[in-house]
């Protein structure tokens, strides 16, 4: 039998109902995940560790090291790693844990519920049986797990929160299709080498929303000297407000003069950015934008912030951005 390695991190999968509401609950989660899934022995070898206790929504780039940290401590004792993680922020963790784990040549499944495992009709059983036994397979990346689906990591996005189909992957198909029988399709390989931690991220990133009367006037209190790099979410295939006093054209020429990365995602899920198809995403090209493609924002975060922590050079950072490094776009 395969040992795979169940990492416990928080979100809902842990926590317990309790009156009105749930809380996590560190001190059960072991005994509940046995009590209630005790068939688990006959899929792997399992071994639970505790790495922390937290609601996803606090998570942040020190909490990805520590992830990044225990697979480099572990890899050569499993054969595959299984991380319990909450819903709301675990596209994020997985698309850094993608950049972030170099020449990976075992299978990272992300998973998590909707529902806490102690309640009666919760997601937890299935989509934890799901993920080890995915975790069991020749799969060689950063993958989510969730409601009889593997998805790409870095292409993976939440959209509901109250469906148990909670995550989609808007400009990718799915790795596999989990019904009687696992489908899967071939996926790329990307170890090049021997494996590597290289996790390590910036946060002098600062995500920048486009809606109708946005008042450029609030972006003047930015400290750009702090910022390296700026995402734009816009509307369409790269398109915002050019003309008049609410264009944002003068935001990004004060971004070039300070050398600050600027590149545009869509708001739209199932959508690519083409800079070259509107007048707005001509103008972005000619003020010194660069398109964010078919990448989620999470993706297209979480890469910067590797990037800018691995490279000084902005014409480096800005030409592997726009290059697939992990099957990201």
């Amino acid at each position: 039998m395969k040992n795979i390695l169940l990492i416990q991190t928080g979100g809902t999968i842990a926590m317990n109902a309790k009156g009105a509401g749930v809380e996590l609950d560190p001190d059960t989660w072991s005994k509940v995940l046995y009590e209630e899934i005790p068939e688990l022995s006959d899929i792997a070898e399992i071994t639970t560790f505790p790495l922390f206790f937290e609601d996803s929504s606090d998570l942040n780039a020190s909490h990805w090291v520590q992830l990044a940290d225990c697979i480099e401590n572990k890899y050569s004792n499993y054969d595959g790693f299984v991380i319990l993680h909450g819903t709301d922020t675990m596209a994020y963790s997985a698309s850094a844990l993608s950049f972030g784990l170099k020449n990976l040549g075992k299978p990272i499944i992300f998973t998590g519920s909707q529902l806490p495992m102690s309640t009666i009709r919760s997601d937890a059983r299935r989509n934890l049986v799901n993920a080890i036994e995915l975790a069991t397979m020749d799969f060689k990346e950063v993958g989510i797990c969730f409601n009889d689906a593997l998805y790409r990591g870095n292409r993976a996005t939440k959209m509901s929160i109250g469906d148990f189909d909670a995550f989609g992957s808007p400009n990718f198909p799915a790795l596999a299709d989990i019904g009687i029988q696992i489908e899967t399709r071939v996926s790329e390989q990307f170890a090049l080498g021997k494996f590597q931690n290289k996790a390590h991220y910036s946060d002098e990133v600062f995500v920048l929303t486009a809606h109708p009367n946005l008042n450029p006037e609030f972006l003047k209190d930015l400290n750009l000297n702090k910022i390296r790099a700026v995402i734009i979410r816009a509307f369409g295939s790269g398109n915002f407000c050019i003309k008049g006093k609410y264009s944002l054209l003068p935001f990004l020429d004060k971004c070039r003069e300070k050398d600050v990365i600027v590149t545009i995602v869509s708001q739209a899920d199932f959508d690519s950015v083409d800079l070259t198809q509107y007048t707005a995403g001509r103008a972005a090209l000619e003020h010194g934008a660069i398109s964010g493609n078919d990448m989620t924002l999470e993706a297209a975060l979480t890469k910067l912030m590797f990037l800018l922590a691995h490279y000084d050079s902005k014409n480096d950072i800005e030409a592997l951005f726009q290059k697939s490094i992990v099957g990201e776009l």
